[in-house]
């Protein structure tokens, strides 16, 4: 067996999560997939994966293995488009998943110049708010908001985003308007899912931390659909800057406890760390870090 069809299967294999997947997206048999993975492992005298009725997991050994054949298998790409296409043009795909609301308000135009300068190159890009395993999809970068504390994940930040506190003015008529972040525990608030605590945090002129729970009336995986319940007099929403501005400046939203201080929601661009970074990534991470360069959003 190809020691190259053998790495293509196992990477095909862990990014799909499954062998049916897997043998769709390659175009051959189950079969043929199962028996590429049983020589490789034989070949190589160790267990890549683990077999459940669920899901396909990789040992340690397989992950290791798995980084390597990403890198290998990029060089290879990347050699074979210097020799036959030159070092002129970018061409290929580059898969990239962002947030909905940034990904249409603020990226698409970016990502759209830049396909503009590269006609050769092809994007495939997911617009979602839930967070991403690089492990188990075939993403080349993600655009993520927030604090980010997974090591083995490259991040470049692109810009910052002001997080601001508002709520409609017909909530505010009926619940009040609070003073102080304490008074935040009796109203409503609407919340991203993928938030993993339960806590909004404020900082005081002592720049003192002032943590708060939240009594989520609503939670919802993004930021639009709580945008409109805020406006529809749902609750209080904590929100970034570009989405939240355009309503505040209609009316239709409030802005309040402005004299604390939030925290930013940073935006990264974010990549798995690997010895070798093909050329038409390496150039898009550069052009978005120029294009936001400065930039609050």
């Amino acid at each position: 067996m190809d020691r190259f069809e053998e790495m293509q299967t196992f990477v095909r294999v862990v990014r799909a999560g499954s062998l049916s997947a897997a043998a769709d997206r390659l175009n051959v048999a189950k079969s043929a997939v199962s028996r590429r993975l049983s020589d490789l492992e034989s070949r190589l005298g160790v267990q890549l994966l683990t077999r459940t009725t669920r899901r396909l997991n990789l040992t340690e050994s397989g992950r290791q293995y798995y980084e390597q054949c990403q890198t290998l298998l990029a060089e290879l790409e990347e050699a074979e488009l210097a020799l036959t296409q030159g070092d002129v043009a970018l061409s290929g795909t580059l898969r990239i998943a962002a947030p909905l609301s940034f990904g249409i308000s603020h990226l698409s135009p970016v990502l759209n110049a830049f396909l503009q300068q590269h006609p050769e190159l092809k994007v495939e890009l997911d617009l979602n708010d839930r967070t991403l395993n690089f492990m188990e999809e075939e993403v080349d970068l993600a655009i993520r908001i927030g604090h980010l504390k997974d090591s083995t994940l490259v991040a470049r930040k692109l810009a910052s985003s002001r997080m601001i506190l508002c709520a409609s003015p017909g909530y505010l008529a009926e619940h009040g308007e609070p003073q102080h972040p304490n008074e935040l525990e009796d109203h409503n608030h609407l919340t991203y899912s993928y938030a993993k605590s339960h806590y909004w945090h404020f900082t005081d002129e002592q720049n003192s931390d002032i943590p708060v729970r939240v009594n989520e009336r609503m939670r919802a995986n993004n930021g639009d659909v709580l945008l409109r319940g805020a406006i529809d007099g749902l609750g209080i929403i904590m929100t970034p800057d570009f989405i939240g501005n355009d309503a505040i400046q209609q009316g239709r939203l409030v802005p309040i406890l402005t004299q604390y201080e939030l925290n930013t929601g940073d935006i990264y661009a974010i990549y798995p760390k690997q010895r070798f970074l093909p050329k038409r990534l390496r150039v898009l991470v550069d052009y978005l870090v120029e294009q936001f360069r400065d930039t609050a959003l």
